[in-house]
């Protein structure tokens, strides 16, 4: 992962969120999970806030220009040399759902908590979870695979390589839908 696109993706996320919430089913079965981390720390060359721009120094110490939404409300409290902090988690998440028979689709929630009275500095926690429903069409209990159907129509092979999740794969029954839910957690802090 290149750090200053990151970077560009992590403002331009966090000043595009709207309010939204995470729910659960109860009838939904974690089938695994896998997460990755990243943290970049630059800080302010030059701030446009009338045009919503933000210069900040590249990984390779040239300026990169950053260009924001009118949802970056707090743009004007940035200064020239106020450091940067970002910290990115992105993870996917497998959910069985158990009824059969479930519709396949894609649905996203974003949310935000900007800046506050009590550290006006630019910056907030922003998130963005995007669903994908396949329906199973196929399960090979043999080779441990299952077919999917995902939204777009290709269908796809998974190969289960997990041991725990090989043996409960008797329990599957074709018309479950399998959820992939990808969610990226974006946190940044100015200060001066």
């Amino acid at each position: 992962m290149k750090p200053i696109r990151s970077l560009a993706q992590a403002i331009a996320l966090a000043s595009i969120m709207s309010t939204a919430s995470f729910t659960a089913h109860a009838a939904d079965i974690p089938l695994g999970t896998n997460a990755l981390e990243a943290h970049i720390v630059t800080h302010v060359l030059a701030v446009d806030a009338a045009n919503f721009q933000v210069t900040v120094e590249g990984s390779d110490k040239n300026p990169v220009t950053l260009q924001l939404t009118d949802k970056a409300k707090a743009l004007h409290n940035l200064k020239v040399g106020d450091k940067v902090d970002i910290h990115v988690t992105r993870s996917i998440a497998y959910v069985l759902d158990t009824d059969v028979n479930s519709d396949r689709g894609v649905s996203t929630k974003t949310g935000m908590t900007p800046a506050n009275k009590d550290n006006p500095n630019p910056g907030g926690e922003a998130f963005r979870q995007v669903k994908v429903t396949s329906k199973i069409t196929h399960i090979d209990l043999k080779k441990h695979e299952v077919t999917l159907l995902p939204p777009e129509g290709k269908v796809k092979v998974v190969k289960i390589e997990d041991p725990d999740l090989q043996a409960r794969m008797k329990n599957l029954k074709v018309g479950q839908t399998v959820d992939a839910i990808f969610t990226e957690v974006l946190k940044i802090k100015t200060s001066r």
